[in-house]
């Protein structure tokens, strides 16, 4: 029975530790995705997602479920979906959306000096997560499509289903890691 115990006492002191570890890592994934918002193959993945949500489809030029006729696979280089687009306003939404991300990376990094911009930085990913999530209801591709196989659909996730998913996970991460920075600007005051 000690030996139990003496684990549990151990997992219990590691709550600071994952709270690091739970920062560091969302530091991590803001930067690397938002940073990857630069290499066109990742701006036409996320098409689908953005043309099917109603709060942000408006960022697009061409008409609604038109993308689905000029996706590239990863890896695959189609010079007219490129112009396509290039004409939907595809890379230079993208973009923004890296700049902002990378931007909130940075914000929760402060948190050493800046707790109270880190806490903002984090509440603002915990936004971000929501609407990440509300693509599951809006974005068709989440589901495993309807081919042949009596396996589709809900709650089947699809590669971009799993994709969305995991920010449930940054959504936790992201309260967590505001609620420990706010706690700390709070006591500085």
């Amino acid at each position: 029975m000690s030996t139990i115990n003496t684990l549990f006492e151990f997992a219990a002191r590691c709550d600071r530790a994952g709270l690091v570890v739970t920062r560091v890592g969302l530091v991590l994934v803001l930067v690397w995705i938002g940073g990857l918002k630069m290499y066109r193959y990742e701006d036409e993945g996320i098409v689908p997602f953005v043309a099917n949500s109603p709060l942000m489809s408006f960022f697009y030029q061409q008409p609604e479920g038109d993308y689905k006729r000029h996706m590239n696979r990863e890896g695959e280089l189609v010079p007219a979906n490129r112009a396509w687009h290039e004409q939907n306003g595809t890379y230079l939404f993208a973009y923004g959306l890296g700049t902002v991300i990378v931007g909130l990376g940075v914000l929760i990094a402060v948190h050493p000096w800046l707790p109270g911009v880190a806490a903002v930085g984090s509440f603002l990913v915990f936004g971000m997560s929501l609407v990440t999530l509300s693509f599951l209801i809006t974005t068709p591709e989440c589901w495993v499509p309807a081919l042949g196989s009596s396996e589709h659909g809900f709650p089947l996730l699809s590669g971009p289903g799993r994709l969305v998913v995991k920010d449930a996970i940054m959504a936790g991460a992201a309260l967590v890691t505001m609620a420990d920075s706010a706690k700390i600007y709070l006591r500085r005051q």
